[in-house]
């Protein structure tokens, strides 16, 4: 058996091992990357690591704390805020922050989370607080940019960075909320009646103007149809008159005419009997002196030719192709003007709507006839 100065030799080269390890590890010290170090020598600031491998002197230089260097998102539970119209509301924030002075962010100040908390509270309570709920609920980016210019200018000495402040949400209470909706949708319903009152006023301008065109386009049509109708009579009659003129009808012809024609009077159902002139003769002498003279005297125009001459009358007749390119010219004017009436609406021109209207606009083919059914 060993004595007892030897296990006491192993005890202390024990001791000794054992201390030279701790020793080791306590000056051996890897920061990891965005990571910051406060390292205090006998109980005072000595220096800030940065990321890799450094050297302390064991039990002398102790690390105070590590810093987070990276970018932090904090966000902070809704706060009742009231505001210049005695309204509570309650607002949520988001603090994005970065330490820039790990020295300052340990020293300066216990817990730098919670004082910009708390400091992020009063200054949206005195930002929020001289604003009413409308404008607390419409102006977000100048709450924003009031925040974070009172709290980066605060936290500056802490060797903290605010980058941003965001607000997550603006609950105004429940009884508001409804009133809110309710004042929302009256709104929206007015709109709605304004815009169908504009529109129903609209469509009737535009069918009222409409329907003005479609009757001066009428009348015009119908006093040219007249024109021409009263032209096209006063032709015939011209070409009649000069007719029986230039074939010289004597009485005798005349007569007959006349006689063929009594029957043709009583041939009607209304006419249940007529009368034949007692003085026939005296009547086809009046007859006959409205074409040339009477009876017993002789015309002085010689037989065959016309009271109007060799030429008739020069016509006021409109040449028809002329007609029908001057109509076409004033129907594509028309749907131009309804073009554009339907444009201005706000309503935008649908060419599938006169379809079949044009001939070859492509329009649906007829349907052929149906061919009668026979019978068995």
């Amino acid at each position: 058996m060993d004595d007892p100065q030897t296990i006491a030799a192993y005890i202390v080269g024990g001791l000794i091992l054992l201390f030279v390890i701790i020793a080791l590890v306590r000056a051996v010290r890897i920061v990891p990357q965005a990571t910051a170090v406060v390292v205090e020598r006998l109980g005072r600031y000595s220096r800030t690591l940065d990321a890799g491998l450094h050297l302390l002197i064991p039990f002398i230089d102790r690390v105070r704390a590590g810093v987070d260097l990276r970018e932090q998102v904090v966000s902070f539970p809704p706060q009742p805020v009231i505001t210049s119209d005695n309204l509570v509301v309650s607002i949520d924030t988001v603090i994005y922050f970065q330490v820039t002075e790990p020295k300052s962010a340990v020293y300066e100040i216990a817990n730098y989370i919670q004082g910009i908390e708390q400091l992020t509270v009063t200054t949206l309570r005195n930002v929020v607080g001289s604003m009413d709920l409308e404008q607390t609920l419409t102006s977000r980016d100048q709450i924003n940019g009031q925040l974070r210019g009172v709290l980066d200018e605060a936290t500056g000495k802490w060797g903290v960075r605010v980058n941003r402040v965001e607000l997550k949400s603006i609950d105004p209470p429940e009884s508001i909320k409804g009133s809110m909706e309710q004042q929302m949708r009256a709104e929206r319903d007015r709109r709605a009646t304004i815009l169908t009152a504009e529109g129903i006023k609209q469509s009737q301008i535009l069918t009222a103007e409409g329907e003005k065109q479609s009757a001066i386009l009428r009348a015009e049509g119908n006093a040219q149809a007249a024109i021409l109708n009263a032209e096209g009579e006063a032709r015939a009659i011209l070409q009649v008159f000069d007719a029986v003129h230039r074939g010289d009808a004597d009485p005798k012809l005349l007569a007959y005419q006349y006689l063929q024609t009594l029957p043709k009077i009583a041939a009607y159902p209304s006419n249940k009997m007529w009368f034949l002139p007692s003085e026939l003769t005296s009547a086809l002498g009046t007859f006959a002196k409205g074409f040339g003279g009477p009876f017993t005297e002789e015309s002085t125009r010689p037989a065959g030719t016309s009271p109007l001459g060799d030429d008739l009358p020069a016509t006021t007749l409109t040449d028809p192709a002329e007609a029908l390119a001057e109509a076409r010219r004033e129907s594509a004017a028309a749907t131009a003007d309804a073009t554009s009436s339907g444009t201005l609406s706000g309503v935008p021109f649908d060419p599938a709507a006169e379809l079949g209207q044009k001939p070859g606009s492509g329009a649906v083919p007829p349907r052929a006839p149906e061919q009668p059914a026979t019978g068995a």
